[in-house]
């Protein structure tokens, strides 16, 4: 054997030697050794103007999964696209059409391939509104670790995800996809999800996918919560309110932003150069892509700001939109727009070297082809289900719990279980469903007989539907109720009525669900809890005095029920806090934690509500122990700008249950010269209590970080002065010094 493989090797010398004497040279772009950035050059060198406007396109693929479709796609499919939505979870079919962008183009620019992995791929975890309520921002990076992890398995390298659009409107249906009200809570989830997704800052690993920070900007304050319309915010309130996440979240290394719909006070997010070039990339030194949402660049002409397709290119592309999503509004103009000089080569340079880096950072260039291994192997592993069951715990609130109805007693023999999400698997996974499959989704009803097993007999009715004038089925329920010790309602909404394009005028249940409810108290007059199944805050004035417990599950996702049969039965402490206020009703919107003072505190007040308080508080949420917080210490009274202040609480879980708490800390800053919210959210920390025991909880105060806030420029301004600190019900008061 050894003289035929040194024959052999003498012949791949010679070879070798012959292509160097030719003059023969890899391109300094294919070598993996080299230097990103010096790649890039080398190849942008390379390539035409067509080859430079397809990088600038995306389109999709899968949208129908029929065979003879797939074949026509795949035969009419350009090779030269920068990048596909890929709908399909087949790792095959994906490599055989990087196969072609490899081998049957020009230059083999790979394609990046890019879905809405939003809460989950396969396993899917709670929409991000609940997990939000978890505060556990560790656990909520392992879940984007391993969405990472399936999504990469099936062939996705990018996800536009995580959606850190602040919402204060639960009438918009898309407040389903963020973290809720508030922009701290938001930044510190913004990390987590980028870190899940991309691994280390500057390190994407072969199971690690490119993030994508959305909606760049002020989406969620969409005009009466109007999905896609018109957004009136002043630069105050963008600087405060609405940007801190997306810097958080650019700081955490995110590879791409993703502009958003909304017209933005007069100027689309799509072509809105300030904060795009000059905020985005010029002042956060943004190194990524910026990709528009669907086909939103021909959108401009319907907004009002551009005349046609030429005009719609070129103004978005000058503003800072790299990718043109679907439309093919750059393919289409871009040459003809340079031509004219309307366009700057200078400027599709800079958007066609931002998409080269990212697809190099992901090793799409040494690295193209997705491993092919069983599906059995990619999705639902062990360790995914522990996590999604536990974050589905954790996401899960408290919300009313008369007489420690919860959890249910051992003297308790029968429930009646009732109402249209018993045994509906479909709508616990909410909206933007990933590769999800309901199959995988354990129902309610199957969780709590597998709980409550040869201990508690449950009595099932449906009641009603979600929305109907259909009530037929009141009387099965009432007799359910009457033959139980008590009744649990699962009442809610159905997935879709949350998520894009699912915006609502009453965020009230629906009225045959409310009827339900009062049916059941008024002729049964048994002990009711209600759990909630939903993709936004609701407002249960109407219903609340008649139920003795609620429980807001939110939509968990595959491993929720099981969750939600633990917490009714006590097997799991439910620790989550809310992070978006409930409204008493839908006029009250707007009502969030953190409002400015009024000009007449005691006055302003809805004459028919006798308050202006919500029905629940961002914050707010009940559990199963008691927690004693001790009296807060601070490290001092008084410090100077460049010092630090550290507060200090022992927390001792006085009950007789194990619990987690966490400790939410606001600033309060009473004079300034730009007027400061009531209080806001500074530092939270989320620790396990066992019963008995006393933990201590930290919070670090660096005046620059904590006390400073931004002007209308986005500039940093820190006054000397009177603060407060706020926790528990305790509010300390601290001196700013110059």
């Amino acid at each position: 054997m050894k003289k035929p493989l040194i024959f052999l090797t003498g012949i791949l010398l010679l070879a070798g030697l012959s292509s160097l004497k030719k003059g023969y040279k890899t391109p300094l772009y294919k070598d993996e050794h080299a230097p990103i950035k010096q790649r890039v050059e080398d190849l942008l060198k390379r390539m035409t103007l067509d080859e430079k406007m397809m990088q600038l396109s995306q389109y999709t693929f899968g949208l129908n999964d029929n065979p003879n479709n797939i074949e026509r796609e795949k035969s009419t499919l350009d090779p030269r696209v920068g990048s596909l939505i890929y709908f399909g979870n087949d790792p095959i079919l994906r490599n055989e059409i990087q196969k072609r962008a490899i081998e049957e183009t020009r230059l083999g620019i790979p394609i990046l391939f890019g879905f809405d992995i939003i809460h989950g791929c396969k396993t899917l975890f709670p929409i991000p509104l609940a997990t939000g309520c978890s505060f556990d921002t560790a656990l909520a990076r392992k879940a984007c670790e391993i969405a990472a992890r399936e999504s990469y398995l099936s062939g996705i390298n990018w996800t536009f995800s995580p959606m850190i659009n602040i919402a204060r409107d639960p009438r918009w249906g898309r407040i389903s996809e963020g973290y809720g009200e508030d922009p701290y809570t938001t930044s510190m989830f913004a990390i987590a999800s980028v870190k899940g997704y991309q691994g280390n800052k500057n390190i994407i690993d072969s199971l690690h996918i490119a993030a994508t920070l959305k909606h760049y900007i002020a989406y969620g304050l969409s005009e009466g919560g109007r999905d896609y319309t018109y957004t009136d915010v002043s630069r105050q309130a963008l600087w405060e309110t609405y940007l801190p996440a997306f810097k958080a979240g650019v700081d955490a290394g995110a590879k791409t932003v993703m502009s958003s719909f909304n017209d933005i006070s007069g100027t689309p997010a799509t072509i809105n150069k300030y904060l795009l070039t000059d905020v985005l990339k010029n002042d956060w030194g943004f190194k990524g892509f910026v990709v528009s949402d669907w086909d939103a660049i021909a959108q401009l002409m319907a907004q009002g700001v551009a005349k046609d397709s030429m005009a719609c290119a070129q103004k978005a592309l000058m503003a800072g939109t790299d990718m043109d999503m679907l439309d093919g509004i750059y393919e289409q103009n871009l040459k003809e727009l340079l031509k004219e000089h309307r366009v700057t080569m200078q400027r599709m340079d800079d958007a066609v070297r931002r998409i080269l880096t990212v697809k190099f950072q992901l090793g799409l260039f040494d690295h193209p082809y997705t491993p092919v291994i069983p599906a059995s192997q990619r999705y639902l592993q062990p360790h995914a289900r522990t996590i999604a069951s536990k974050l589905a715990a954790e996401s899960m609130v408290l919300l009313k719990n008369k007489k420690n109805i919860l959890p249910i007693s051992s003297s308790v023999k029968s429930i009646a279980v009732i109402g249209p999400m018993v045994k509906d698997s479909f709508d616990l996974m909410g909206a933007w469903r990933g590769r999800a499959d309901v199959k995988d989704v354990e129902s309610i009803y199957t969780a709590l007989q597998e709980e409550f097993n040869g201990k508690i007999s449950l009595h099932y009715a449906k009641g009603c539907d979600f929305d109907s004038k259909d009530k037929s089925d009141f009387d099965s329920a009432i007799q359910a109720a009457k033959i139980s010790d008590e009744v649990i309602l699962f009442l809610g909404e159905k997935n879709g009525w949350s998520g894009e394009n699912a915006s609502r005028s009453n965020i009230s249940l629906p009225k045959v669900q409310e009827d339900l409810i009062k049916a059941i108290k008024e002729k049964t007059g048994k002990p009711v809890i209600l759990v909630l199944n939903n993709g936004r805050p609701l407002a249960l004035a109407n219903i609340e005095p008649d139920v003795n417990a609620i429980l807001e599950a939110w939509q968990p996702g595959t491993l929720g029920a099981s969750a939600i049969a633990g917490i009714l039965s006590g097997r799991i402490n439910p620790s989550g806090k809310l992070d978006v206020t409930f409204p008493l009703t839908t006029g009250q919107i707007p009502v969030f934690y953190d409002m400015r003072q009024s000009a007449r505190p005691q006055s302003g007040i809805y004459q028919d509500l006798g308050t202006n308080d919500p029905m629940y508080w961002f914050g707010y949420g009940l559990t199963y122990t008691t927690y004693h917080f001790g009296k807060v210490k601070l490290s001092a009274t008084s410090i100077k700008k460049k010092q630090q202040l550290i507060a200090t609480v022992h927390v001792t879980n006085t009950g007789t249950r194990d619990g987690e708490e966490t400790v939410l800390w606001y600033i309060s800053h009473p004079e300034a010269t730009i007027s400061r919210p009531q209080k806001e959210l500074k530092h939270f920390q989320k620790l396990g209590i066992k019963a008995g025991q006393t933990v201590t909880y930290k919070f670090v105060i660096n005046p620059k970080a904590v006390l400073a806030y931004p002007n209308d420029k986005g500039e940093s301004i820190l006054e000397a002065g009177d603060y407060y600190l706020m926790v528990g019900n305790q509010k300390l008061r601290f001196e700013l010094r110059n």
